[in-house]
């Protein structure tokens, strides 16, 4: 069997929003029947067909790397994600939906993961000095993903919702809201379903051997998963 073409997408955010939960949904189209707190780094794995249906179609992995969501400012919490930051082909930033700082902390992660800047200080939307140039240029997909959507009041989602706009536009990208314990919404031939294989299937998300080096590099510290991928053994 050929091997299959890999490439190697960053799942951000805080600690809390879901970014386990939305990983084992992609990979596994499964809800995670009990979710922990994600240390360091756990790596999964989806099958995708790029252009499905047309001349160009192929097939490749897409490693979906949770990277724990410490937000702390210390140095070294910093070097330690940092490993992580190499040879990457797309972010996902995920934000809980119900909790305005973590969709305000986006910034934060976006600009720390493409070192744009080592510092988040004005980093926020709410104070107006955010630079939206800052990812015309970015070369990087990236996709937002508003979790929770289920928990919002009816009368509040409107305002949820502009918000969640104003960030897409900020970060250039598409927005998808959804809950992770509702499979349905992701479901083949949804607007959300359209969206993620747009995202998956952006030319700036293939590689070529040597764009996933720090898969083998930092496989002890993901975990067995990581590990089972390097050995080819999460086909799915």
């Amino acid at each position: 069997m050929a091997s299959l073409d890999r490439v190697k997408v960053l799942v951000l955010g805080d600690s809390g929003v879901g970014k386990s939960s939305l990983v084992h949904l992609l990979c596994q189209n499964q809800v995670l029947g009990n979710p922990s707190w994600t240390v360091g780094c756990s790596v999964d794995v989806r099958v995708q067909d790029y252009k499905e249906g047309t001349p160009e179609e192929k097939t490749f992995y897409i490693e979906l790397w949770d990277v724990g969501g410490s937000v702390g400012n210390a140095s070294s919490v910093k070097s330690t994600r940092a490993v992580f930051y190499n040879s990457v082909n797309g972010i996902i930033l995920v934000h809980d939906l119900t909790n305005k700082k973590s969709s305000q902390n986006l910034y934060r992660w976006s600009l720390e993961a493409l070192n744009k800047d080592s510092s988040p200080t004005g980093v926020i939307i709410s104070n107006g000095d955010y630079d939206r140039e800052q990812f015309a240029e970015n070369p990087v997909p990236l996709l937002l993903i508003g979790t929770k959507f289920d928990q919002i009041p009816e009368n509040k989602r409107s305002e949820v919702l502009t918000r969640t706009a104003f960030l897409s536009e900020d970060f250039n990208a598409e927005e998808i809201n959804l809950d992770c314990t509702n499979p349905r919404y992701l479901a083949a031939g949804t607007s959300n379903a359209v969206k993620l294989s747009r995202f998956f299937d952006k030319g700036g998300m293939f590689s070529d051997e040597n764009a996933v080096p720090a898969l083998r590099n930092v496989a002890a510290k993901c975990g067995g998963k990581a590990a089972s991928v390097l050995n080819g053994l999460t086909m799915r």
